[in-house]
């Protein structure tokens, strides 16, 4: 086992409830977990931790009766009409669970204004101790690592990062070069996945495989070893692979969890 902190993300199991999710990683062997407080989209099954009170102390006492502890939070969306100071009992929330970075997705094409409300963001979270990370994401405004970069160090916020996902990294074409020249300070986790097959022309594809169609650690064609050698010396990972083949196919989200941990630790163990 390595001292690297290994947070089971919520994309990978989320059919579970918040404590479930807590109880599934502590029986995996994970040491922290990745909270989804607010849904991706609309049709997602949700279970809204912020409004419900007796939710989120039932998580609190799974995380303490475990040992577990949270990692991130997520999703906050920043888009044309976001009102930042919206945002304040997400953050709340995030801080009393014990969070220490936050995922946030860009989705206001006028960039200026996304930079602007990712400082806001940053100003705001830093008196809950967070850390806002921009994750790039092909087919939304933060498109790639160097748009993804450019907004963060144009923000100026000493708490602000940018997120790698390994999925969004090799479907948005981002570069290892470009990678290696990101100042450590806004690189604090990254996404662990695995993807196969080349990037589809179709950014609706892209999108499905995103978040039906991920491949563990080892099991597709991104350079993992290359990834992880340009990030700073070990990096926090958050396992988000969501298999839905799998899900259907009735394998448990306890096995899942720890198909994803064994085969991202063989992964590691190459480096």
């Amino acid at each position: 086992m390595t001292d690297r902190i290994l947070s089971l993300a919520a994309l990978t199991v989320l059919e579970l409830s918040p404590p479930q999710m807590v109880e599934v990683a502590a029986q995996a062997g994970y040491s922290h977990v990745g909270l989804r407080l607010v849904p991706a989209t609309p049709e997602e099954h949700h279970f809204p931790l912020v409004a419900d009170a007796a939710l989120r102390r039932e998580t609190l006492a799974r995380l303490r009766d475990t040992g577990i502890r949270v990692l991130d939070v997520e999703i906050l969306r920043l888009k044309p009409d976001t009102r930042v100071a919206d945002f304040e009992a997400i953050l709340a929330a995030g801080a009393e669970l014990g969070a220490t970075e936050l995922l946030v997705a860009g989705n206001d094409p006028d960039e200026a204004r996304q930079t602007q409300n990712f400082a806001a963001l940053c100003e705001l979270s830093a008196g809950y101790e967070l850390h806002p990370h921009l994750e790039f994401m092909p087919w939304t405004d933060a498109r790639d690592l160097a748009q993804a970069v450019r907004i963060v160090e144009a923000a100026g916020c000493a708490n602000g990062g940018v997120l790698v996902d390994a999925f969004h990294f090799d479907r948005s074409a981002s570069r290892l070069e470009d990678l290696a020249r990101v100042p450590p300070s806004r690189l604090r986790y990254m996404q662990l996945c695995d993807v196969a097959g080349p990037r589809p022309d179709d950014m609706q594809e892209i999108l499905r495989q995103a978040r039906q169609e991920r491949r563990f650690p080892g099991e597709g064609d991104c350079d993992l070893l290359g990834l992880l050698r340009c990030l700073p010396e070990n990096i926090p990972l958050s396992l988000e692979i969501p298999t839905r083949q799998l899900l259907e196919q009735g394998v448990s989200a306890l096995d899942r969890a720890r198909m994803a941990l064994e085969r991202s630790l063989a992964v590691l163990a190459r480096l």
